[in-house]
């Protein structure tokens, strides 16, 4: 896919970084030249010096063909300025950065298929990290209506060496949880399990859970010591 990235800042450099890696085209636009001299020799992507709300910029850049702008500038004015002319080159899906909540509405107004908070997402980590030290990683979907955790199993996990299909039978084993990435040892891949896997010690799983059964899951399969002390 071709992506067309406004903004050669850290965001917009990493994000072009990790879409290079995934196999897209890049292309990249920043006013500033020392940051597009960056993009094109460390990152091996095109980078365009100019506006990237300028209409000339943009299609010397190649909007006309784009699979995908991303906005990623600082301002929420330029980006929504960027989105709208994304939406009037007809440009596929066009992601936004988003720095201040007012701008949210009309970002999905002027066009943006997705929009991204980094206060949000940064400030969502911080509180995930504070709340659950003991998960790996975690993600909040439909707004928060679901949640993605990815937890190891240590030795004080009452379901070590039982299959999925048993704990899933398991009355403790919340109902609206389902453990659905297995991944043995960590230099191992991450694989999808099925009723026969067994969950081993030290081994890791992703799963999706309700928020309201978040805690009963973490406790359930990773147990802090204080936990199994009282059990």
């Amino acid at each position: 896919m071709y992506t067309l990235i406004g903004g050669a800042g850290l965001i917009g450099r990493t994000l072009a970084q990790r879409l290079v890696k995934l196999g897209h085209t890049v292309a990249i636009i920043d006013i500033d030249p020392t940051a597009c001299a960056h993009a094109r020799e460390r990152l091996g992507v095109m980078a365009f010096e100019g506006n990237a709300v300028s209409t000339d910029i943009l299609y010397e850049a190649g909007i006309q063909k784009a699979n995908i702008v991303c906005a990623a500038l600082r301002y929420d004015a330029l980006n929504l300025a960027i989105v709208s002319l994304a939406r009037h080159y007809q440009v596929p899906h066009i992601i936004s950065r988003l720095r201040h909540r007012d701008f949210e509405h009309p970002l999905r107004h002027a066009g943006a298929h997705q929009i991204i908070s980094t206060v949000d997402l940064a400030v969502s980590t911080m509180v995930n990290a504070a709340e659950y030290p003991q998960v790996e990683s975690i993600m909040h979907f439909e707004k928060g209506q679901i949640e993605v955790l990815k937890l190891s199993i240590t030795e004080d996990c009452s379901f070590v060496n039982h299959r999925l299909a048993d704990i899933a039978r398991d009355p403790r084993f919340p109902a609206s949880s389902l453990i659905i990435g297995y991944q043995a040892q960590s230099h191992k891949n991450l694989v999808i399990p099925n009723g026969d896997t067994v969950l081993e010690l030290n081994s890791k799983v992703l799963v999706v859970t309700k928020p309201e059964t978040l805690h009963i899951l973490i406790d359930l399969l990773q147990p802090s010591q204080e936990t199994s002390l009282l059990s």
